[in-house]
C-alpha cells in the first residue's frame, strides 16, 4: 500500500476514496479499498490506497486522537509511504473539536512539521482564499453551516479557528505562492516547518491549484485537507512507476433499491422535494420516534412495501424545525435516536432482500455502515462529484451511495439508483 487516508466520516471516505481512485485525467489512479473502522487483517497486496473511515468527527477530541492514532499504526503496517487525514470541505468542528488536535497528534507520531491544512473542494463550491473558507462566493460562516446542529462554523478564518484547538501557531500559505508553483510551495513549508509551526493553511481556488499543491507535498509524510486534497496524489506515485495508474472499476449490483436521507442541509432537502413529486416517500416524524409511536418496523414495512419504485424515508427539516426538535428533547437525545433507527432500518432491509442503498448526511451514514459491518468495500465510478458507488465483497455484495449533507445535484437520489444497478 502506498497512499493511506484517515477520514473522520464514512461520506468524507468515500468522498476521498473516489478522488484518488479517479485520479488526473489521461493518468487514472489507485487501487482503492474503503475500509470501515481499522481493519484486523492485512491489506490485500494489490491495494494501493487504503481509506479507513471513522465515526471520529464529532466526538471527543481525545477520543478521536486515539482512533486516528491507531489508524494510523495500520497503515503504516501495510507500508503507505504517505498519510492524509480527511475532514470536511466545510471544516465541520467547534472551537473545542478534534481537526487540530488529530492533525498535531498525527504530525508528531510522524515527526513533521509545516504539514499542509487545505480543506478547499472547488469541484462543490468550496475554497480557501487568504486562510478563509469559502462556500461559493459566501464566506462560511454566512453559508448556512453557522446553523449545523452538531458543528456549527462561525467563522471562516481556519487559522483562528485552529489556534483553539492546537497547541502551536498555525502557518498560511497565500494563493500568490501557489500560483508561484511548486518550488515556492514547497520553500514556504519548510520556512513554517523551520518557525515550529506544525500546521499551515495553504490557499487553493480551483483544482489546478491542488495538483500543484499535490506534487509541492509529494515527498511529505502527512498531509491534510478535504478530498481535494487528494487530486494530484496518484500522479506522484505513478510518475515514480511505484503505479501504473488506472481508471475506477465499472460495476454494480441490479436489485431491489432503498433510500435514506437524515441530512437537513439545503443541498438534500432539495433532493427530497424533488424526489418526493414523483416516487413513494414517508417524512420521520421526530417526536414520534422520541415517543416511540414511529419504529424502524414503519420505515421498513414503507420501503419493502415500494420496492421497484425507488421509495425514500427521511428526516430533514429546516435548521429552525431542527431546532425546536432539539430544544424540546436534546440535541444528543434526537441524533442518538435517528442514528439507531436509520441503523437498525439498514439492516432489517439488507436482511430483507435489498441491495442498493443509498444513504444521505454523513452521520446517518456512519450509523448505517456501522450497523451493516460490510467489511472492506471497493471504489467504483463516480455517481456524482465527490460521490463513488461503493461495492461490498461476497457471494451476495451491496451496492451502496453514501452521500454528505451537502453533496450531489438535485436529482442525485435517482441517479444514484441508476449508477448502483451499473447503469
Amino acid at each position: 500500500m502506498l497512499l493511506g487516508v484517515i477520514a473522520d466520516d464514512f461520506t468524507g471516505a468515500s468522498d476521498i476514496a473516489n478522488t484518488i481512485a479517479k485520479g488526473l485525467p489521461g493518468q487514472g489512479g489507485l487501487r482503492t479499498v474503503q475500509c470501515l473502522g481499522v481493519p484486523s487483517a492485512a491489506a490485500d497486496p494489490e491495494v494501493e490506497a487504503g481509506v479507513i473511515a471513522l465515526k471520529s468527527r464529532s466526538i471527543d477530541a481525545a477520543v478521536a486522537v486515539e482512533q486516528s492514532l491507531e489508524a494510523l499504526k495500520w497503515l503504516l503496517d501495510q507500508g503507505c509511504e504517505q498519510i492524509v487525514f480527511k475532514y470536511c470541505s466545510t471544516f465541520d468542528s467547534t472551537p473545542a473539536g478534534n481537526i487540530g488536535p488529530v492533525a498535531e497528534a498525527l504530525a508528531d507520531a510522524l515527526a513533521v512539521k509545516g504539514v499542509v491544512v487545505c480543506p478547499a473542494f472547488p469541484g462543490a463550491g468550496r475554497t480557501v482564499y487568504r486562510g478563509h473558507i469559502f462556500v461559493k462566493d459566501r464566506l462560511l460562516d454566512e453559508s448556512g453551516l453557522e446553523k449545523h446542529p452538531l458543528n456549527p462554523m462561525t467563522d471562516a478564518d481556519i487559522r483562528r479557528w485552529l489556534r483553539l484547538q492546537t497547541t502551536s501557531d498555525v502557518g498560511h500559505v497565500d494563493i500568490a505562492t501557489v500560483r508561484s508553483g511548486t518550488s515556492a510551495i514547497e520553500a514556504a513549508l519548510r520556512r513554517h516547518g523551520d518557525d515550529n509551526h506544525a500546521l499551515v493553511v495553504v490557499d487553493a481556488i480551483t483544482d489546478d491549484d491542488l495538483v500543484v499543491i499535490g506534487k509541492a507535498v509529494a515527498d511529505h509524510r502527512l498531509v491534510t485537507g478535504g478530498s481535494g486534497i487528494a487530486i494530484g496524489l496518484p500522479a506522484n506515485f505513478i510518475a515514480r512507476r511505484l503505479a501504473k495508474g488506472q481508471s475506477s472499476a465499472s460495476f454494480g449490483v441490479d436489485g431491489p433499491e432503498a433510500i435514506l436521507a437524515g441530512s437537513c442541509s439545503g443541498a438534500t432537502r432539495e433532493q427530497v422535494d424533488l424526489h418526493r413529486n414523483s416516487h413513494p416517500t414517508f417524512a420521520i416524524d421526530v417526536a414520534g420516534v422520541m415517543n416511540g409511536t414511529v419504529t424502524t418496523v414503519d420505515l421498513t414495512s414503507f420501503l419493502l412495501a415500494n420496492r421497484g419504485k425507488a421509495p425514500l424515508v427521511y428526516s430533514s427539516g429546516t435548521p429552525d424545525e431542527v431546532q425546536a426538535i432539539q430544544a424540546r428533547f436534546g440535541r444528543e437525545r434526537v441524533a442518538e435516536a435517528l442514528d439507531n433507527l436509520f441503523a437498525e432500518t439498514a439492516r432489517e432491509l439488507i436482511g430483507a432482500g435489498i441491495r442498493r442503498l443509498v444513504v444521505a448526511g454523513g452521520e446517518t451514514s456512519g450509523a448505517v455502515v456501522s450497523a451493516l459491518d460490510l467489511g472492506t468495500l471497493t471504489i467504483g465510478p463516480e455517481i456524482d462529484p465527490g460521490v463513488p458507488v461503493l461495492l461490498s465483497k461476497g457471494d451476495d455484495p451491496v451496492a451502496l451511495a453514501l452521500k454528505s449533507g451537502n453533496f450531489g445535484a438535485p436529482d442525485f437520489f435517482t441517479t444514484a439508483l441508476e449508477r448502483l444497478a451499473g447503469r
